[in-house]
């Protein structure tokens, strides 16, 4: 197990380091203030009008980049800051959780094929580990049913990576989606526009890095697996 825990340090480095990024350049952009001179609220709200959008509520959501979009109850929540504040960061994630939204309104293939997944993803990743953990110490103590449990828990773990890969296209496309409307609306300064463009790039990091560190344990247990399958 020693290559699964170097595994998770490196990923959990690369992580922390991108997400202190991201979070120096919110604190960067949230300096910008918006010429428009409007908030996250009002940004959001313009654009779910601009875009057909009646059916979906802004509102205000503790902590910091907790914002998200809920596809249940079709509301935007935005964190405090985001909600409250007028500047480059704001409008920037304000739009980009609407542009969940417009997914949702347009039916986005990779949106759609994301909340299908939800409730089997979310009993995955519960069990995953502990099936995984479980596997390998019956194929250490050379129990016949070992490998079937290992196999189990390398396709629960399958499951959550490939949830991560589709997120990834969902997190692209929203933020396509933001950053054209503020641009083509005129919404933002070019100063503005890069700034917003900037902080979602490193947001869209964050879920990249994720992916990625999922992929790379996912391959590990598979070459743990196919070892014992030739021991």
């Amino acid at each position: 197990m020693m290559g699964y825990y170097i595994i998770i340090g490196l990923v959990m480095l690369v992580s922390t380091l991108v997400s202190q990024k991201l979070k120096s350049k919110f604190r960067h952009y949230s300096k910008l203030r918006l010429r428009n001179g409007m908030s996250g609220k009002e940004i959001a709200e313009k654009m779910l009008r601009d875009n057909g959008i009646t059916d979906v509520q802004v509102i205000s959501t503790r902590g910091q980049l907790t914002d998200h979009y809920n596809p249940k109850d079709k509301t935007v929540n935005l964190s405090e800051v985001v909600y409250h504040e007028r500047n480059a960061a704001a409008a920037a994630v304000a739009a980009h959780e609407v542009g969940h939204a417009v997914q949702h309104a347009t039916a986005y293939n990779w949106l759609t094929m994301r909340s299908k997944l939800v409730p089997v993803v979310s009993v995955a990743s519960r069990f995953s580990q502990w099936v995984i953990i479980g596997g390998i110490a019956l194929l250490a103590a050379n129990a016949f049913f070992g490998t079937y449990v290992f196999l189990a828990g390398i396709v629960l773990y399958a499951l959550g990576t490939l949830f991560a890969f589709i997120t990834l296209p969902v997190e692209y496309d929203a933020s396509k989606r933001a950053l054209a409307w503020l641009e083509e609306r005129n919404m933002v300064t070019r100063e503005e526009h890069d700034g917003a463009k900037d902080a979602l790039k490193w947001a869209a990091r964050t879920y990249l890095v994720a992916a990625i560190g999922s992929l790379a344990t996912l391959l590990y247990f598979i070459s743990i697996f196919m070892g014992s399958r030739r021991s």
